[in-house]
């Protein structure tokens, strides 16, 4: 794997822990700053509001930009964000610093993906965006604990300042190691928004806000039920917490080859396995042991979800990717606050801590049925000749005459050489 995908798993882990983080730090937050818990807790959604502005805005204006800087660029406004949170004199202020914090999220994981995808052959594209989100699950287990518990003994400022270092070493190192990319010819706002309103990608999207909810509608309260349900102390929080990076770790190194050979088999069944996970995470919560095996399980099955939703996109909105690939992180942030929120809506309402879980399942239930959806329209598509479809790896094709075999559009566009050549070009150039 080239050394670039180690500069973007290092942002990625920094991002990933600026992004979690916050759900362990609340209490300490809510008592400096001489707030309530659930008020601090909409700093959490101050983040995912962020992102889900960031990822289009930042995408659509940087569509001129070449790669590589404009990567550099949103590492920069993400460092920013993080020291003005760490500044911030009160509580208005930190919401505002959140928001800020979350605007390069989606954007940079969309554009980095693309990048990614460019610097390898196009049979192990998927394993390069996988490796990339690695950074993300293992910010879930080192970054998260550890900032956790830094903010807990030295306050929650010294977490976002060491949050902020983190982006300066980000910044350094994808100046470093990331090839010059330049911006494809003809691209600007327009040709993305139109590859946006392909109905494949727009449906990709809402597999990934009601598949992804499911993960989010427990996790936001996995810390309750440790100590709720499971029945352990407030110091085994964090353990649980890394249990779960692990289990995302996990999903994340499983997905990338499963994607890359059979797209949509891989996101129908960890959508599928999702939900079953979800129905006996909410009987297994109640034992310890079964409990924790649970976590790190859900975190995998959940976590193998991404991949395959990204490269679906990315696929769908093939020559003009980026915009699309963002949007998805802005998907998964609605999914985060919408299953956050129908998960707090059942605990509200009476039905216990393990609710979530069903609530969780139901999600991903849903999410499979859009998926499935898609599926049987795209292949209908093939079928009828009305456009771009693609096989089971997601990959569109272009139809060609009888007994031929479809070629991937970016060589039927090119030529095979030709697309060789741009790969090599990619993978050798220098620095921008």
């Amino acid at each position: 794997m080239p050394l670039a995908l180690l500069a973007l798993a290092v942002s990625a882990f920094g991002i990933g822990t600026t992004e979690f983080v916050m759900m362990g730090l609340l209490p300490n937050v809510a008592d400096d700053l001489h707030t309530s818990v659930p008020t601090a807790g909409y700093l959490v959604s101050a983040y995912a509001i962020g992102v889900v502005i960031g990822a289009p805005l930042l995408t659509a204006l940087g569509s001129r930009i070449p790669r590589k800087r404009m990567l550099v660029l949103l590492m920069g406004l993400f460092t920013v964000g993080n020291l003005a949170s760490a500044l911030a004199p009160g509580f208005g202020t930190l919401l505002g610093a959140r928001v800020l914090a979350g605007l390069p999220h989606g954007a940079f994981f969309g554009v980095g993906a693309v990048v990614a995808a460019r610097l390898v052959r196009e049979d192990r594209r998927a394993r390069a965006v996988a490796t990339m989100f690695l950074g993300l699950t293992v910010a879930n287990i080192v970054g998260v604990p550890a900032a956790t518990l830094l903010g807990q003994h030295l306050g929650w400022r010294a977490t976002f300042l060491v949050v902020a270092a983190i982006g300066l070493v980000a910044m350094a190192a994808l100046g470093r190691l990331v090839p010059y990319v330049p911006v494809d010819e003809g691209q600007g706002v327009g040709r993305e928004l139109r590859a946006l309103g392909d109905r494949q990608v727009l449906l990709g999207l809402l597999t990934a806000v009601f598949g992804f909810a499911g993960v989010f509608a427990v996790y936001s309260y996995l810390a309750s039920m440790t100590t709720e349900v499971m029945g352990f102390g407030e110091s085994a929080v964090t353990l649980v917490l890394a249990l779960f990076g692990i289990g995302m770790t996990l999903g994340a190194l499983v997905a990338g080859p499963l994607t890359d050979r059979a797209l949509r088999p891989t996101l129908y069944g960890s959508l599928a396995a999702l939900a079953l996970v979800l129905v006996g995470f909410r009987f297994a919560v109640h034992q310890q042991a079964p409990a924790l095996v649970g976590v790190v399980v859900l975190g995998a099955v959940g976590f193998m979800t991404t991949t395959p939703l990204q490269m679906l996109v990315m696929n769908k909105a093939r020559h003009a990717p980026t915009l699309a690939s963002a949007s998805n992180h802005s998907a998964f942030n609605l999914a985060n606050a919408g299953g956050a929120w129908l998960g707090g809506a059942a605990i509200a309402a009476g039905w216990g801590w393990t609710s979530p879980a069903l609530v969780g399942a139901a999600l991903a239930v849903v999410g499979l049925a859009v998926a499935v959806t898609a599926g049987l329209l795209d292949r209908g598509r093939d079928r009828d000749g009305s456009g771009t479809g693609s096989g089971t790896d997601g990959t569109p094709s272009r139809v060609v005459a009888s007994g031929s075999r479809p070629e991937p559009l970016a060589e039927a566009a090119a030529g095979p050489a030709r697309a060789t050549a741009t790969a090599e070009a990619v993978r050798s150039a220098g620095t921008d």
